[in-house]
């Protein structure tokens, strides 16, 4: 795949992610750890604007290279909502608790996807 293609890639998954959250918030708004102020639907909303700013950024090529620093770094800033939900699932049914775990160790690829794509930019 070329570096052009990575990059659209990248930006098609936050784009899309964040026009989920505001198609159907419920689920991300379980994600928002209680310890941050405010209402969880606003840190939902704030987090969708952010990915599609940043998948917007991905697609130009000028502002390529900030906006793969700025999806690594949104990789990490929601990792404690993925940990949230890890805890959250302990309980639940099989399926559920792989899904919760599973986005654990995905976050680390992501991170690295987008540090490529700021690397070859």
């Amino acid at each position: 795949m070329t570096e052009s293609r990575r990059a659209i890639a990248l930006a098609l998954l936050l784009g899309g992610s964040g026009v989920l959250h505001f198609a159907v918030p419920k689920p991300y708004d379980r994600l928002i750890p209680r310890e941050l102020p405010g209402k969880a639907r606003t840190w939902t909303y704030v987090s969708g604007v952010t990915e599609v700013g940043v998948a917007l950024l991905l697609t130009v090529p000028r502002t390529r290279r900030f906006g793969a620093l700025l999806a690594a770094l949104l990789f990490v800033a929601v990792f404690p909502g993925n940990v949230k939900m890890a805890i959250d699932h302990r309980h639940k049914p099989l399926p559920q608790k792989l899904i919760a775990y599973g986005r654990l160790p995905l976050q680390w690829p992501l991170v690295a996807w987008a540090l490529r794509v700021r690397d070859r930019a």
